[in-house]
């Protein structure tokens, strides 16, 4: 018989697919370019060239046995040295190969890591607002996703829930900085605070706590931050990064698990990450983008274009009438609604072909998110629709 559960689902779609797919439909109907689809975080600037042409050069090149064949089950040996290489030489911890799990994305980097550190039961921990799919990536594994409420307005965190919710069932603390959907990074203190809390508690119920640090916004920073590192803070931290949003490969599915080198049990993380993936059906990324990506592992898309994009929007919201913290990373921006009902908010928005998305979800009702990775001459014709939309239905 069919699994309930995910049928179950089927009544229940992730929001933000939903508002995808009715822009899409929109589009069809007036033109895509008539419709201020926010919706989606689908990077819109264009994959290096240098990229490009890395893979175009090993298409024509290399062997084909060596460029499409498996490659091993821990992931490709030369895209993991230079992976720990470059980790070294930018956050000065001592990585290397064995510290690496090269894996379909942030998202099967998570799927390893909560695995690698919990057993059915067990509570994760995560802070609103947070990315609704942390739900089934967690409550999956058979582990139990519980969420601390937001630190309004400034979006760090809430140590005084979190005290409040921590007891000896917590395996794990998921955390996202550059946070999607507040756009908030967080600071050193914050960081070093959840450290010293950490450490705390696992000499209070002795055993081990880890911090899941989720990462693909790292290098997606404005007025000219640097992104704390949360392994630099706290020992037994798994870093979950993706290329998607620094590269532009969203399509690729290419990321990787880091290991701090000081966790426990750290030679042989990488070894149970291998375990898991026979269970999970993963058998590493596809090979061309674990080498593509080996070999331009330091730069980057051009990601100004998001911080363009973010004070445009952060100083019409403002100017408008809208309570919104301003961003500190990734392509969002998370106001706060003109309504208590957010989703209300959102319905009435679709009237104007606008495409915003509501908050519930993302544990902070009445906020909603605004994904802000499109053209900026779209972003500029939203904001005469946004102010209409803002006068004719709120008075602002």
């Amino acid at each position: 018989m069919i699994n309930q559960k995910y049928k179950d689902r089927l009544s229940n779609k992730n929001v933000i697919r939903r508002l995808a797919a009715f822009a899409h439909k929109r589009g069809q109907e007036i033109g895509y370019e008539n419709v201020f689809d926010y919706s989606l975080g689908n990077p819109s600037v264009a994959t290096p060239a240098s990229y490009n042409e890395a893979v175009i050069d090993m298409y024509k090149t290399m062997d084909s046995m060596s460029l499409h064949g498996y490659s091993p089950s821990l992931g490709n040996t030369h895209v993991r040295e230079v992976i720990a290489d470059s980790l070294t030489r930018r956050f000065h911890l001592p990585y290397q190969a064995k510290h690496i799990f090269p894996t379909s994305g942030a998202a099967g980097a998570i799927a390893h890591a909560v695995r690698a550190v919990t057993a059915p039961g067990d509570t994760v921990l995560t802070f609103a607002p947070f990315f609704p799919e942390y739900t089934p990536y967690v409550n999956d594994t058979g582990a139990v996703l519980k969420v601390v409420p937001p630190d309004i307005p400034d979006f760090q965190i809430n140590f005084t829930e979190l005290e409040r919710m921590f007891d000896e069932n917590v395996s794990a603390v998921l955390i996202n900085s550059p946070n999607n959907p507040s756009g908030a990074i967080y600071t050193e203190e914050t960081l070093t605070r959840l450290s010293d809390f950490l450490n705390r508690k696992q000499k209070e119920y002795g055993h081990d706590i880890f911090l899941i640090s989720d990462e693909p916004y790292r290098e997606i920073v404005f007025d000219g931050r640097k992104c704390p590192y949360p392994s630099a803070f706290y020992d037994n931290t798994l870093s979950c990064y993706s290329f998607s949003k620094s590269m532009s490969l969203p399509g690729e599915r290419i990321g990787y698990i880091a290991v701090n080198p000081k966790a426990t049990d750290a030679d042989i993380l990488v070894d149970i990450f291998g375990q898991i993936s026979r269970g999970i059906g993963h058998n590493c990324p596809a090979s061309t983008s674990q080498l593509g990506i080996a070999s331009v592992i330091d730069q980057t898309a051009d990601l100004s274009v998001y911080e363009t994009n973010m004070n445009l929007l952060y100083d019409a919201l403002t100017d408008i009438g809208f309570e919104v913290v301003r961003p500190q990373g990734t392509f969002y921006i998370f106001p706060k609604s003109l309504e208590e009902d957010a989703v209300a908010f959102s319905d009435k928005a679709l009237e104007y072909d606008l495409i915003l998305v509501p908050a519930d979800n993302f544990g902070a009702p009445g906020y909603f998110r605004m994904a802000y990775c499109i053209d900026t001459d779209k972003v500029k014709r939203s904001i005469p629709v946004l102010r209409k939309f803002a006068h004719e239905v709120y008075g602002k």
